[in-house]
């Protein structure tokens, strides 16, 4: 019985990987859009399918220790050793699913470095606002310091804003 429920947990996981993609896709449009307002959501939702991924990782190792038991295997092996191992219809089941998490996981990467290059030049684009601005926040301006602060500058109203206006 370990088999189907291997199966069945790497089916939940290529679907979260795909939600992971959409979700990352929808993150680099607002990115590459300039519309940041709901960035923080976006943000949240893919911090919250990794948080689901690596709780379904846990069942993935448990179920695949198991089914590795099943076919002889030492718990832990790889899914291309336990595929081998496995009889037929399951090592083309567990192989499909093993090339599907290598093509989705490679998809990941690619996405995820392209939103961290457009979240880069977005922070490089304020603090080069900010400088024109006569605001030059230093080098502690992403973070928090020991204290916890921000280490972003107290700007003065009349620093950014025209309150005259």
């Amino acid at each position: 019985m370990s088999l189907p429920d291997l199966a069945a947990v790497l089916w939940r996981q290529r679907e979260m990987l795909e939600e992971l993609s959409f979700r990352l896709e929808c993150e680099q449009l607002l990115l590459a859009a300039g519309r940041t307002r709901r960035l923080a959501r976006a943000t949240g939702e893919v911090e919250t399918l990794l948080d689901q991924l690596q709780l379904l990782e846990i069942h993935r190792a448990a179920a695949s220790d198991l089914a590795c038991c099943e076919v002889g295997l030492p718990p832990g092996a790889r899914l291309e050793e336990l595929a081998a191992a496995a009889e037929p219809p399951w090592t083309g089941v567990l192989l499909e699913h093993r090339n599907a998490l290598l093509t989705l996981t490679g998809e990941l990467s690619v996405l995820a470095e392209t939103n961290r290059h457009l979240m880069s030049a977005g922070f490089r684009a304020v603090e080069s606002a900010l400088a024109r601005l006569g605001v030059h926040p230093g080098p502690s301006s992403v973070g928090y310091d020991a204290q916890g602060r921000t280490g972003l500058p107290v700007i003065g109203a009349s620093t950014v804003v025209d309150r005259n206006l």
